[in-house]
């Protein structure tokens, strides 16, 4: 019989922690000693108790984390996981730059430099130009040495242009070459390095930070040493070459225009100052902000649990007020600043010109030369302001580098890819631990394992059992050598394993863990991995597939792979999530013995998985551990009872060891456990019955979803009967695949909806309605923008036309009033301009900022109206869900009224530059017209290209950041099959695709970069070619060609260049798409509903009748099977099981997180999805595992629960009932007193009871309690549990407890197994039937191990 049973055994309630802690809050904790006991021992004084007043942990530094322990203790764990911190200096960042790597770097920089120097080259022949003209109508020269003349010049501007075209391309490609190069190599090396750490290492960081450095710290590095460096590079050389020229030129008016410079870096400076200063305090307030939304939504069931979704929404809101401020602040300084450089660019013409007149007037100095220094230094002074940005850019490649080299530079005390250490001959598998201590170096205040010594013989199986945290997973860590011992070591054959070779002792270990991690690659391959490091490694291709194929008959998976439509070949998908939980498990086993290894460790190999895969992978492990040293942790007693050894261990010490029977004649702790289990077994499912009832579920999943389809297809009149189909269907049900493989149909993301972009507008235009007449009157300033750079060329050609009369005594003083007059007028455009674009700056950004902030409540309040469903979908985290309302509402801000006014302002230069030129001559204007697109192009393009190398980069590298990713996260997996050289080599590869395929992308890009900045001079030529041979006609004067030429020419260069300030469109697009999708969705369960009978009162019976249900987001897994409940008015009920046995579930559908699949729920007869959803949540309150506070006093914290005003004499009546009214009074602030973020303030026991007091508040029908006290240490749970019984007299109350000693007193107790009930009755009743509960009381009591 026995034999028989344990096939059949159930998943005993002794499942792990670790196992359960699914996204349910159903995880278990670490349970603590038996209050019952406590209780009769010592009267604890329930009033005085957990009063202390918690001082917030500060993170204790390295040092502090261990003093507590011996100097060599210490000494050991500090280094598992100190890292020491790398100096990083510029040349640093380069240090993996090869030979050729430097060469092409020094050859781009010459490069750089000559690009930049050729643009204020160009002011020389702009000048020399101007001169020859003037020579022209003074009669100096002959109409034949006029047009020689002007020949020579305007070659010179096709020169500049090749020169430039050819100097950029070399210097943009050169430097985001090696960029690529240099930072792949960072990624590559960094890689390495992770592939040596110890454990330890990624205990203290966590994958997650790991993951960050190598994708977001390396962008920076290569955001740091690219194309940045060849723009800093050319604007420097522009700077310093247009000061050259300019003081060559002539000095004296250089040195006054140099004003200009300090003007412009001090108005620059001064400005960002401001702006520094408050976007410091916009993303500080907006910081608040997001602190309060991520509180909110990482417990967001509590939110819908007791209404507060509007309340919180109102908090949120105050920190959005703020942000709002700022954030205005921050844009009218950006307005400001741009404002006044474009004072005093119109403030430099006018000064040049004036004390250009007075020079040339002494006759001191040409016209020419006068240009040329006025242009040079315009030129000069605004590159100069371009240098700042990467400035920026270059500080933060440092500072990311400094701590991916502290990484890279780490030596790992446990090195797997040294080549030290002995490699035995011939190894039997003798495994023996003497007088191990061991403690976790993340944990440094636990001792885990304390003075262990046991002994694994060769080609025997060793069984370790014992309650969660016992130390049983460490045994498989050390011998794996991911952890050093503190003391005592470890033998192999009688050699110490840390002289042994680290790789080659992995190679001889195979390990199957609790949750097996896949790579995301073929089955082929997966299982191909256990192969690496053995003398099959590079074995022929169809050998190799002959042993896996024999290793996955073995672990009884070749049969399904078979099936599966491309065979071994088939992908598992990222961390092998398209496969359940069996298959998983059984292609990790084959993985393990593949290799044919001496020793097998099976780390709870059976834990996660459902009867019928239990047993077929049971059978599996049975062969696979024959005639191999295996040590197996089994939570499953009847899976263990044929080992040659059980070691039973509690609290990181072993109790007793022994075989099935003699451990059974001692009749200790392990006979406890394995009576009740067997009884247990009795009463479970047999794997026949749990198919049939699975069966019952999935036709109700394939009703479901064959009507929604039904429903959405059939366009005719009548929808097919959903009957018709499922006989169809159900043959397919009986096979394994249905359920899974309908699941996985589902689970496909919502398709986008394709919006269009008018539709996207009007939603953003929507959000600004209040705001018209401020848009209406930014777009007029923007107009009068727009009309200063025409206004300007006039003013130009006027005071050229004046300074260009020959001087003579009768002539000065006319030239002295016009160039007076003209430059006057400069002055006046100069304000002109400030005021229109400080004016339309400062109004858009009040609109924009109005908009963010409604577009942000708006997103946040639609969050919190979807259901609980929608919040378990991966890519709802809280993280993503935060990071929405920080980011993509910025984005928005790029369709709304600051791009209408860029766009109205380059409309209106455009076109009265058009009709100025026209007026004045339209046989140039129209040749100068035809180059309009390429100069506007040029100017777009730049900032374009610009962005998109910076987009590109970031792209380019997300897959092989993935893959990196998802190597660091398995990293225990990636160590035991000694997969890092794999792994690297792999990670290289990919890399190297990636360089060539973005080399590719870059040196077409930069053609379009190239030829952005080179077509510039190409424009000029034409114009002036054009220009000078209609002035040697004498069809037209000075006056008229620069008039034509300047409003035109400089006209479409500002109009390019305009397109920097304007925010990106594509985002934005982007962004307001997922908006409107986000307020699109309606949720099954709407909290914004009125629909549903309203609720007065509510006595508190509630029934669950037949009701089955899985997780939408797990459809796979079955969780409630025919769950039939009934609870009388104001009794106590408890609800008791494993893990994962749906006791938690059954609180969400409670309180309506979800609807059954299956079945209902009545409360008061009255089935729950028929009453109003807020009305019907008013009478019911729940007390979860983790408490929620959120910022703010206990008071504030306390009225949440309310869902009306509420007197004090309430509030104090609630927190006496919670017995947490003395403490609050103790505290200098009573009520006030500031909780800190999620509570952090307050121990756990405070923090319950104060959740306890908010659920009173509401004098709640119903109350649920999930686990209320697990969180907790033994004293203050007292305390707690005392508040727990006061407060549930004269209510139902629904109590799911993994502490047993809780619930004893309750009016019933359920127990649940599988999603059903298997036993009921109160506690006497069911110790006396010493079934499943009593299994369940023993085995804590062997935990407490009295």
């Amino acid at each position: 019989m026995a034999g028989s049973v344990s096939e059949k055994t159930r998943e005993a309630a002794v499942a792990a922690p670790s196992a359960a802690a699914s996204s349910h809050g159903d995880s278990a904790t670490e349970d603590g000693p038996l209050a019952t006991q406590k209780q009769q021992k010592s009267p604890v004084d329930l009033e005085k108790a957990d009063t202390r007043v918690v001082v917030p942990k500060q993170a204790l530094s390295e040092d502090e984390a261990f003093k507590h322990l011996p100097e060599r203790e210490a000494k050991l764990l500090k280094d598992q996981v100190f890292t020491p911190n790398a100096k990083v200096g510029i040349a640093t960042l380069y240090r993996y730059a090869s030979r050729n790597d430097l060469i092409i770097m020094a050859v781009s920089a010459v490069a750089a430099i000559a690009s930049g120097a050729a643009l204020p080259l160009m002011t020389v022949v702009f000048g020399n130009l101007q001169g020859t003209f003037q020579d022209y109508f003074s009669f100096k020269m002959t109409y034949d040495e006029f047009t020689d003349e002007l020949a020579r010049l305007v070659l010179y501007f096709v020169y500049l242009a090749i020169g430039e075209f050819i100097t950029t391309y070399v210097a943009t490609v050169g430097w985001i070459y090696t960029g690529e190069h240099v930072s792949a190599k960072i990624r590559e090396h960094y890689l390495e390095s992770c592939m040596k750490q110890n454990m330890g290492f990624f205990d203290k960081l966590g994958a997650g930070e790991v993951t960050t450095r190598i994708t977001a710290d390396t962008n920076m590095i290569q955001d740091g040493i690219s194309e940045k460096v060849s723009l800093t590079l050319a604007a420097v050389a522009t700077f310093v070459a247009a000061f050259v020229i300019s003081f060559v030129s002539y000095w004296k008016l250089t040195l006054i225009l140099l004003s200009t410079v300090v003007a412009l870096l001090l108005s620059m400076g001064s400005a960002s100052r401001f702006i520094v200063k408050y976007s410091k305090q916009n993303i500080s307030a907006y910081a608040e902000g997001g602190s309060v939304a991520e509180e909110v939504i990482s417990s967001v069931r509590n939110a819908v649990a007791f209404g507060t979704q509007d309340r919180l929404a109102k908090q949120y809101d105050t920190h959005l007020v703020r942000a709002e401020l700022f954030g205005f602040k921050v844009k009218s300084a950006v307005a400001i600043m741009v404002a006044s450089m474009m004072m005093i660019l119109y403030l430099n013409y006018g000064l040049a010109f004036w004390m250009g007149s007075r020079f040339l007037v002494d006759g001191a100095v040409p016209l020419s030369k006068i240009l040329t220094v006025m242009m040079s230094v315009m030129i000069g002074a605004f590159n100069l302001g371009n240098v700042a940005p990467n400035i920026q850019a270059f500080t933060t490649a440092l500072g990311a580098a400094a701590k991916i080299y502290s990484t890279i530079d780490r030596m790992s005390p446990i090195d797997p890819s040294s080549e030290e250490g002995i490699k035995l001959e011939q190894v039997r598998g003798t495994i023996r631990l003497e007088h191990i201590k061991h403690i976790y170096p993340s944990r440094p205040e636990v001792v885990v394992m304390d003075d262990v010594s046991l002994e694994i013989p060769a080609g025997k199986t060793t069984a370790l059992v014992g309650a969660s945290g016992s130390g049983k997973s460490t045994i498989v860590g050390l011998v794996e050598r991911f952890y050093s011992p503190i003391e005592g070591s470890i033998f192999l054959d009688d050699v110490d394993i840390s002289a042994l070779n680290l790789r080659w002792l992995r190679q001889q270990i195979s390990l199957v863990s609790q949750e097996p991690t896949l790579f995301g690659t073929t089955i082929f391959e997966n299982i191909r991995h256990g192969l690496i490091g053995t003398k099959w490694e590079h074995e022929s291709p169809e050998k190799q597939q002959e042993l896996i194929e024999d290793a996955a008959k073995k672990a009884n998976a070749h049969d399904f792979v078979v099936s599966l439509p491309e065979g071994y070949q088939t992908n598992v998908g990222e961390r092998g999530f398209l496969l359940s939980g069996g298959q998983k498990q059984r292609i990790a086993i084959a993985r393990a013995i593949v290799s044919d290894p001496k020793i097998l460790l099976l780390d709870e190999a059976t834990s996660a998985l459902d009867t019928k895969s239990e047993g077929v992978v049971q059978a599996a492990l049975d062969v696979a551990s024959e005639g191999r040293t295996t040590i197996t942790i089994a939570h499953r007693l009847s899976t263990i009872r044929d080992a040659h050894n059980i070691v039973v261990m509690s609290q990181g010490r072993i109790v007793e060891q022994g075989t099935h029977d003699d451990l059974l004649e001692k009749r200790g702790a392990y006979y406890n456990l394995v009576t009740a289990q067997a009884i247990a077994a009795v009463n479970a499912l047999t794997a026949e019955e749990e198919e049939a009832l699975d069966q019952e579920t999935e036709k109700i999943l394939i009703r479901k979803a064959s009507t929604q389809n039904k429903q959405s297809d059939s366009k005719g009149g009548y929808i097919e009967d959903p009957e018709d189909d499922i006989a169809a269907k159900l043959n397919r049900t009986t096979t394994q695949k249905s359920a899974s493989s309908m699941a996985l149909a589902n689970r496909k993301t919502e398709k986008p909806i394709k919006y269009s972009l008018w539709t996207l507008i009007r939603l953003i235009a929507s959000f600004n309605k209040a705001e018209w007449k401020l848009m209406i009157g930014g777009m007029f300033f923007s107009a009068i923008g727009g009309l200063g750079n025409p206004t300007q060329a006039v003013f130009f050609a006027k005071l050229i036309g004046a300074l260009s009369v020959p001087i003579t005594p009768e002539t000065i003083p006319q030239i002295q009033s016009d160039a007076s007059f003209w430059c006057l007028m400069y002055l006046m455009l100069a304000f002109v301009q400030f005021i229109s674009f400080a004016t339309q700056g400062i109004l858009f950004a009040k609109c924009s900022e109005r908009l963010i902030h409604r577009v942000r409540d708006r997103s946040f309040r639609t969050m919190l109206r979807q259901d609980v469903e929608f919040f378990d979908l991966d890519e709802n985290s809280a993280g993503a869900l935060t990071s929405f309302l920080s980011t993509e509402t910025t984005h928005v801000a790029g369709l709304s009224g600051v791009t209408l006014g860029t766009l109205i302002m380059v409309f209106t230069t455009l076109i009265s530059a058009c009709t100025v030129s026209l007026v004045f001559g339209w046989k140039l204007a129209l040749v100068c017209i035809s180059t309009m697109p390429v100069v506007i192009g040029c100017g777009f393009f730049r900032f374009w290209m610009l962005a998109h190398y910076q987009r590109r980069s970031k792209r380019a590298y997300s897959g092989s950041a993935s893959y990196a990713s998802e190597a660091i996260t398995g990293i225990r997996t990636v160590a035991s099959l000694t997969r890092e050289v794999d792994v690297l080599q792999q990670y290289r590869e990919s890399l190297a695709i990636q360089q060539r395929s973005s080399l590719i992308s870059v040196s077409k890009s930069s053609l379009l970069y190239a030829a952005a900045q080179s077509l510039m001079f190409l424009a000029f030529a034409l114009g002036f070619w054009y220009g000078g041979t209609l002035i040697a006609k004498y069809e037209y004067d000075m006056f008229q060609f620069f008039i034509v030429f300047s409003t035109v020419i400089f006209g479409a260069q500002s109009a390019g260049s305009v397109f920097s300030f304007a925010p990106d469109m594509g985002k934005a697009a982007e962004s307001s798409r997922e908006l409107k999708t986000l307020f699109d969705r309606k949720p099954l369960i709407d909290t914004w509903s009125t629909d549903g009978s309203k609720v007065k009162a509510i006595d508190g019976s509630i029934e669950f009748r037949d009701v089955h249900f899985r997780y939408p987001t797990r459809p796979e897994q079955p969780v409630l099977r025919g769950l039939n409940l009934s609870i009388q008015p104001g009794q106590y009920v408890a609800l008791v099981g494993a893990s994962g046995c749906g006791k938690s579930t059954t609180i969400a559908l409670l309180e309506r997180f979800y609807d059954p699949l299956a079945g209902g729920i009545y409360v008061d007869g009255k089935e729950i999805s028929s009453l109003n959803i807020n009305d019907y949540r008013r009478y019911i309150a729940l007390v979860s595992q983790e408490p929620t506070l959120y910022q703010g006093t206990i008071r504030e914290n306390i009225l949440l629960g309310a869902p009306h005003e509420v007197s004090d004499d309430q509030i104090e009546f609630a927190c006496k009932e919670a017995n947490i009214y003395d403490f609050i009074l103790s505290m200098p602030d009573g009520f006030n007193t500031v909780v800190g973020s999620k509570g952090a303030l307050l121990s756990g026991g405070q923090k319950q009871r104060i959740a306890i007091a908010r659920a009173l508040v509401r004098d709640p029908k119903i109350l649920l309690l999930d686990e209320a006290t697990s969180a907790l240490d033994s004293e203050s749970e007292h305390v707690v549990q005392a508040a727990l019984d006061k407060a549930a007299k004269g209510r139902t109350t629904i109590a799911v407890a993994h502490r047993l000693s809780t619930i004893q007193k309750a009016d019933v107790i359920y127990v649940f197994d599988q999603g059903r009930i298997v036993e009921s009755g109160t506690h006497p009743e069911l110790m006396r039937k010493n079934g499943r509960y009593a299994e369940l009381v023993n085995l804590q009591s062997l935990e407490k191990n009295k």
